[in-house]
């Protein structure tokens, strides 16, 4: 399974708020097996949304898609969800009955617009704030609240799920300019994906779907490089 991950906010794109929700979603799919091949950062704008979404429908099994979800004048989430998808935005009966009857909230202090969504959407409830999230032909909105984020994430992580990716990590006291050579020889012997990351050493990462596979190739690794030791 792979996928693509959609951050909305205008405070993203200025550097006032740290994107931690793209950061941290993508290290729970990467644990269920899930490659996210895309992240990306869209304004507050709907046809910016929609045209993303679009975009990524077509390449990736799923679309997550955080931020801009609530009834102010700037949560335009579900306006841009429900463009990409032909739909119109309508009041979701089971998100006003979830929020009701479980969130404990009045209906006539509800906000107009609070448990809008596209047509024929999946609700996706919120356990820890108000505004739900949605669930429709592959992309999945979810609040750009943290704590709101990760609580709707896991009630649905069920829904993704891949291969099991190992991975090793060997650290070379060697600039990494002097181990091009064995890094393309290592490829050339074993199916895995390698990644080199210099800093005060160079830390290769080694993943692949077959575990013994990452293993013979540390190994072949650790045999060829100077100061090496095993890291995390």
């Amino acid at each position: 399974m792979n996928c693509a991950v959609v951050t909305v906010g205008d405070e993203l794109l200025a550097g006032r708020t740290t994107n931690t929700n793209a950061t941290w979603l993508c290290a729970r799919l990467r644990e269920r097996g899930v490659r996210v091949e895309r992240v990306t950062t869209v304004p507050d704008r709907v046809g910016d949304i929609a045209r993303v979404i679009n975009e990524y429908r077509a390449e990736y099994d799923a679309v997550l898609v955080t931020g801009g979800l609530g009834p102010t004048h700037d949560d335009l989430t579900m306006e841009g969800v429900a463009a990409a998808l032909g739909r119109s935005v309508e009041e979701s009966a089971e998100a006003l009955e979830w929020l009701t009857a479980e969130g404990g909230y009045a209906r006539e202090d509800l906000a107009s617009g609070t448990a809008d969504l596209p047509k024929g959407a999946r609700a996706l409830h919120n356990e820890v704030g108000v505004a739900p999230g949605a669930a429709l032909a592959g992309v999945y909105v979810l609040p750009g609240v943290p704590a709101e984020m990760e609580a709707m994430f896991e009630a649905i992580e069920d829904d993704f799920s891949g291969e099991a990716i190992h991975r090793e990590v060997v650290v070379a006291d060697e600039p990494e300019s002097a181990l091009l050579d064995r890094l393309e020889e290592l490829q050339a012997e074993f199916s895995v994906t390698v990644g080199s990351y210099p800093g005060d050493s160079v830390r290769v990462s080694i993943e692949s779907g077959d575990e013994e596979e990452v293993a013979a190739a540390a190994d072949w690794l650790r045999a060829r490089v100077a100061g090496v030791e095993d890291a995390e």
